[in-house]
């Protein structure tokens, strides 16, 4: 009898053994599928590295990233939205198993701005305000953290833009936004650019705040900057977009 338990004790951890490599294995792979902007790819690995190593905070923000990222291809909106959805949730999960995770904090804060997107108008002002909230949480965690301040700079910059009847009407109706201006999205964009210059992401979202500040001749090198440079997350082929459009723009 003692044998047998013994014999059945080793089996079981020869067994959690090959279950941990083979969550390891799922997500050097998984990261791999993401370094090459293929989400869906990124998403399955990292499902399956869940299901072998459940309620690890780093593979369910990977999830999150994962839905969130896969929005990009989606040309259904009403997909698109359940893809943010789920992404959110996968977030909320991550965060509640370490809250001072940096990291986890900025999903959230990037996965409300994502459902959002995608929502009435309600609920795009009440999870403005989680954006807001989320991304200062970041920063104060850990301030040199470009993306925060990229998210904070974008929050900023589009906030402060809304026009002044637009406001009205979502103060009265909704309880209105946290004061936000457009100086403040080039304060925090700038910073992001000087944490990770080579980032086309921040250089295009840098020029569209020196845009809405105003400042035009600023703007246009950041944008074209943003054109010449590599992209190095799957968000940066949407970023080069909307500086395309920013540039022509300029140019007509």
């Amino acid at each position: 009898m003692i044998t047998r338990l013994a014999v059945l004790l080793v089996a079981v951890a020869a067994l959690t053994r090959s279950w941990a490599a083979t969550a390891d294995e799922l997500i050097r792979d998984g990261l791999a599928a993401e370094a090459r902007f293929e989400p869906r790819a990124a998403l399955e690995l990292f499902l399956r590295a869940d299901a072998a190593r459940p309620n690890d905070p780093f593979i369910l923000q990977k999830i999150a990233r994962q839905y969130s990222d896969q929005t990009l291809d989606l040309a259904d909106p009403a997909d698109a939205r359940a893809s943010s959805l789920k992404a959110l949730g996968y977030a909320q999960r991550a965060h509640e198993l370490a809250p001072k995770n940096a990291d986890n904090i900025l999903s959230l804060a990037i996965c409300y701005a994502k459902v959002g997107f995608y929502s009435d108008t309600r609920t795009k002002i009440e999870n403005s305000r989680l954006v807001k909230r989320y991304a200062e949480e970041t920063l104060a965690l850990k301030p040199d953290y470009a993306f925060a301040h990229h998210i904070l700079g974008q929050w900023h910059y589009e906030v402060a833009s809304v026009g002044a009847a637009k406001r009205f009407l979502v103060k009265l109706i909704y309880g209105g936004l946290p004061p936000a201006s457009t100086a403040e999205g080039v304060r925090h964009l700038r910073r992001a650019v000087e944490l990770a210059p080579d980032s086309p992401s921040h250089r295009a979202e840098l020029g569209l705040a020196l845009l809405a500040d105003g400042q035009r001749d600023a703007a246009k090198p950041e944008l074209q900057q943003a054109l010449a440079l590599p992209p190095q997350l799957k968000y940066d082929a949407e970023a080069k977009r909307r500086a395309t459009e920013a540039l022509e723009k300029l140019s007509s």
